[in-house]
């Protein structure tokens, strides 16, 4: 068996388990996430079956109530900050990167990586990551996010650009309401808005 046949195989069966956890339209999104990191991988010269797994894999954990998250986490020795105890949902990321090494068998240092950053970024983030983070946010599905026509033309232009034009909308919007922000999240903002300066150290 082909290494292919045997990769289609487990997206296939991961799949059909993501289908029975998670809720209707969060695996359509998963679906979505997962078509577009793979046009992104294509796009970018990233591997596909990368970006697909990530994809597929980035909310595993998204089910999980607020209490189960910030438990499977302390559980598998994960840090949990007082922003993140307060704000569990932010969990999911990494949580998933863990369920998606123990309980689908991914240990593709990349894959979990994208897994775990695909909702705050980090700074320096891999190509994988940026892929991930940027299809989890342009998904064909998606439809509320602002600028979301500029950001899906950019993301087949320039790939930190459109990360760039992602942050800081972001920021704006949550600054705009007055809601407080991951401290990560600013520091990417800030991070990839030197970068585009020509600041950032590489």
């Amino acid at each position: 068996m082909t290494t292919m046949c045997m990769n289609e195989m487990k997206r296939e069966k991961i799949i059909e388990e993501l289908r029975k956890t998670l809720k209707a339209k969060r695996f359509e999104h998963t679906m979505g996430v997962t078509y577009t990191a793979a046009c992104l991988a294509m796009r970018y010269g990233a591997d596909q079956e990368k970006a697909r797994m990530a994809g597929l894999l980035h909310d595993c954990a998204k089910y999980l109530s607020p209490k189960e998250k910030i438990n499977g986490c302390r559980k598998n020795g994960l840090p949990v900050s007082e922003f993140e105890e307060k704000n569990p949902e932010l969990l999911h990321a990494k949580l998933g990167a863990c369920m998606a090494r123990d309980q689908y068998g991914i240990d593709d240092p990349e894959v979990l990586s994208a897994i775990t950053w695909h909702t705050t970024g980090k700074p320096g983030m891999s190509l994988l990551d940026k892929i991930l983070y940027i299809a989890d946010y342009m998904e064909p599905n998606r439809d509320q996010a602002p600028n979301l026509e500029e950001v899906r033309r950019i993301a087949f232009v320039d790939l930190d650009e459109c990360l760039y034009l992602i942050l800081k909308d972001t920021v704006a919007y949550l600054s705009g309401r007055k809601i407080t922000i991951d401290p990560i999240t600013y520091q990417t903002y800030e991070y990839y808005k030197s970068l585009r300066s020509g600041e950032a150290q590489s």
